[in-house]
């Protein structure tokens, strides 16, 4: 099991070019974990592909209820507290926190794309190219 973090699971359910190595990752550990807060990130993604006319309402309908199938049963509560006590120790958001916290919470990676996470939570945090 690894969590991802919402760019990971974008790349996986949007065609574009890191779709293969977000498929390697699912290839690699096909468990992935998130915690609830991926829903909003993943939908604002979406909504900025639509209004960039890159997808239709439709298209991203479909690719957000794949994606919700997708991670069925893996989705997780995470510790208000535990979350604000790694702001406090980072520069990391508290979005970007909530993904490191159910990585901690769990034992397990999280793989992300993200630079400042991978700075700011090197025991935690693994990149994308390097996980796969």
């Amino acid at each position: 099991m690894i969590v991802v973090d919402t760019n990971v699971v974008a790349y996986l359910f949007i065609p574009g070019e890191r779709r293969s190595l977000a498929s390697r990752a699912l290839e690699k550990d096909p468990l992935w974990a998130v915690p609830l807060l991926w829903r909003s990130e993943f939908l604002n993604v979406l909504a900025i592909y639509m209004r960039q006319g890159i997808l239709s309402l439709a298209e991203a309908l479909q690719l957000m209820n794949r994606a919700e199938v997708f991670l069925q049963g893996n989705q997780h509560h995470v510790d208000s507290g535990r979350v604000l006590s790694l702001v406090a120790g980072s520069k990391c958001s508290a979005y970007d926190c909530e993904f490191v916290a159910l990585a901690q919470q769990l034992g397990v990676p999280l793989v992300t794309t993200d630079d400042l996470i991978l700075k700011e939570f090197p025991t935690v945090a693994v990149s994308l190219d390097a996980f796969v």
